[in-house]
């Protein structure tokens, strides 16, 4: 700003006043050019002209006094008597920088300041061009950058929203009210399955079988609705005939109807020893039990190289004469189990070795497991190492099916021929009656190093497998610690 002011209150004419008019021609004597083309024409007199040459005297020679033609010019600066031209600031621009200049020879980009116009060094035409136009790469390139962020924030909030709910979907829709029924509706019934019921159930386990043979849309829809409905309902022991999606109510009335009970049909689970298997049998076909172990007492009137039928009597569903006597269904189900060796390709005489293994694998594994499991017993007794199965420990003291899965101190140190933390090699023989997969499994392990095994979580079945004791041993601490947070589920 100007050091002088006038004496209006307003300082802005008296400022206007002092800005040079670029319209304005020059006075006499005043030789600044004040457009474009006088400057281009004062500039083509001058490059016309010879240049001045000093002869050692002070004059000069081949030119005109500088002083009849107005002020000297100096390189890059104004002189101090008067202001640049304007052809003389456009070269001096031009010369400084191309990059200021806009493409096309158009008008320099607005880099006057007020400071410039009140010296007037700029004309207000100078001060107010237009800026530059921003590159359309750059602006493709910030597009792009904004839309990835974008992208990047939508798919964070995406999957902390599916975290939340697959962490807590339960909660939000009891607090929500999206409780999805745990029973069916009537009219979704369809196709066919059997349960079998065994002597003493309660609402509950027939609940859970309902659930696993595909019945009932949850494990607690018939036991709920039981409680729900104040309903009393004795269970009888049997194999039953019912179909699939059912819901609660129309199941009692099915287990209420004689027909639905399948008459001489017997239903036996995988991994149930040969007592628990006579027992069933009896129980399903009103058969008295003493007869049916006469009938099991001697296993070589069957074939069975063995003093003992375990393992032989092979799980499945089956249906009899109503005129079987105990030793045909005794060798129904011996003849059954012949056909499952055959068919996994077992040598005649490694039946009882591969029914001895697969015995195990049943006990010790899930389907899912069997093969590694098969693997481990394979590699230990390849390496001479004790099996160390709690199977075989607690069915050799006689606690199989005492409701743990956790060996007890007098079960792990008994002496007797089941025992594989005491003895070497496979016990004297099989455990429990495996099924097809298991059988498969004994005869085509997985591939693998593994040693040892354990099941770390009982709801899920998840179990590890390690090759170092080390490995077993942060897998053990971690069943250790599951079964502290889950007190009586079976540890």
């Amino acid at each position: 700003m100007p050091d002088t002011s006038s004496g209006f209150d307003d300082p802005f004419p008296d400022l206007y006043g002092k800005l040079p008019d670029p319209h304005r021609r020059g006075n006499a004597g005043d030789s600044t050019p004040r457009s474009r083309r006088e400057a281009r024409a004062a500039q083509r007199g001058r490059n016309d002209a010879p240049a001045a040459r000093d002869d050692g005297t002070g004059e000069t020679l081949g030119g005109e006094d500088t002083a009849a033609h107005g002020p000297a010019r100096t390189a890059g600066r104004a002189p101090e008597d008067g202001p640049v031209p304007v052809a003389a600031r456009e070269r001096e621009f031009v010369g400084a920088s191309s990059a200021a200049r806009p493409a096309g020879g158009g008008r320099p980009a607005a880099a006057a300041t007020l400071d410039d116009l009140f010296s007037g060094d700029e004309s207000t035409r100078d001060l107010g061009a237009p800026p530059p136009r921003p590159s359309r790469k750059r602006r493709r390139t910030a597009g792009w950058i904004a839309l990835a962020i974008v992208l990047a924030l939508v798919g964070g909030v995406a999957a902390g929203g599916l975290w939340v709910w697959n962490t807590y979907e339960d909660g939000i829709r009891s607090f929500m009210g999206w409780e999805e029924p745990n029973d069916y509706e009537p009219g979704l019934a369809h196709g066919e399955t059997t349960i079998t019921i065994a002597s003493g159930d309660t609402g509950g386990p027939v609940s859970q079988k309902l659930f696993d043979a595909g019945v009932t849309k949850t494990p607690e829809a018939l036991y709920d609705y039981m409680i729900d409905n104040s309903v009393a309902f004795t269970f009888q022991p049997g194999v039953y005939r019912l179909q699939l999606q059912m819901n609660a109510a129309a199941v009692l009335e099915k287990l209420a109807d004689p027909a639905s009970r399948m008459e001489n049909t017997a239903q036996l689970r995988e991994g149930l020893t040969a007592e628990q298997s006579l027992t069933t049998l009896s129980e399903q076909l009103e058969m008295p039990l003493e007869e049916l172990q006469a009938a099991a007492a001697d296993p070589s009137a069957y074939g069975v190289p063995s003093d003992s039928l375990e393992g032989w009597l092979f799980p499945a569903t089956y249906t009899f004469d109503p005129a079987a006597t105990p030793s045909d269904v005794i060798a129904r189900l011996v003849s059954r189990t012949v056909e499952s060796l055959d068919q996994a390709g077992v040598p005649e005489a490694d039946r009882q070795r591969v029914l001895t293994v697969a015995s195990i694998v049943e006990r010790e594994g899930r389907p899912d497991d069997f093969a590694k499991v098969s693997r481990v017993i394979q590699n230990r007794l390849d390496q001479g190492m004790k099996l160390q199965m709690d199977s075989t420990a607690q069915y050799g003291y006689g606690e199989l099916h005492a409701g743990s899965a956790s060996t007890s101190d007098e079960a792990q140190f008994d002496d007797n021929p089941w025992n594989t933390y005491v003895i070497d090699g496979l016990p004297a023989g099989p455990i429990a009656n495996p099924g097809d997969a298991a059988i498969e499994a004994a005869m085509h392990p997985a591939d693998g190093p593994w040693l040892f095994f354990v099941t770390v979580n009982l709801d899920t079945g998840e179990t590890v497998f390690t090759s170092t004791a080390d490995e077993h041993e942060a897998a053990r601490q971690q069943w250790i610690s599951w079964c502290k947070d889950n007190p009586g589920k079976g540890c």
